[in-house]
């Protein structure tokens, strides 16, 4: 006796998926502006117009869309094809200018999954996980970066490690945040400065 094969409707998973992902986008917008803890399920559910079943059928739990929201933002970060052209070129100005024109294209599109998971830090327990996990491949492209700045001429006048850090320190998402968010700069006047910055410190 043959058993009947389940129909899947293209349309009924494209509809599906459409509907996740705005539960995702509604969700980090939601994390973002009032801070992890004070959102529920609930409350997604209404942003996203769908029911909360729908939420918990589609993502999960709270928790796994915050998992969900890093995951989709470090995927979404391109940083390893903009890494590839900041590693081709030889001048240390013209690495310096690529890396804070991407950190920057970087930090502008994915402001609100860095909110999100900052706001998460002190409610959730895996928050710092997560955050490392948002920011991995970040620091691993500064690191990239600085060795590369130590091939060229003239390197820098700090050990890797440092070089490394001070990138951190400029183009990170916490010196972003402070300029741009705390301090009301702009993003093309803070690129600008930390470029000069970054210039000045390192060539």
């Amino acid at each position: 006796m043959s058993s009947k094969r389940t129909y899947i409707s293209p349309l009924r998973e494209q509809a599906a998926a459409q509907t996740r992902s705005l539960i995702l986008v509604r969700a980090a917008e939601l994390f973002a502006d009032r801070g992890y803890g004070r959102v529920t399920v609930a409350d997604i559910a209404s942003a996203a117009g769908v029911a909360s079943k729908t939420v918990f059928a589609s993502v999960g739990s709270k928790g796994d869309i915050l998992d969900q929201i890093v995951e989709q933002g470090v995927a979404a970060s391109g940083y390893e094809q903009a890494m590839q052209g900041v590693l081709a070129l030889r001048t240390p100005e013209s690495v310096l200018e690529a890396l804070a024109h991407g950190t920057r294209i970087g930090n502008e599109s994915q402001f609100t999954v860095h909110e999100a998971i900052r706001k998460a830090l002190p409610v959730h327990e895996n928050g710092e996980a997560l955050w490392e996990l948002a920011t991995a491949a970040y620091r691993d492209a500064l690191h990239a970066t600085a060795r590369h700045l130590h091939d060229l001429n003239p390197p820098p006048p700090y050990p890797v490690t440092e070089t490394a850090d001070l990138l951190w320190f400029w183009f990170g998402p916490t010196g972003w945040r402070t300029l741009v968010m705390e301090n009301g700069w702009s993003w093309d006047r803070a690129e600008a400065v930390l470029y000069r910055t970054a210039v000045a410190g390192l060539c």
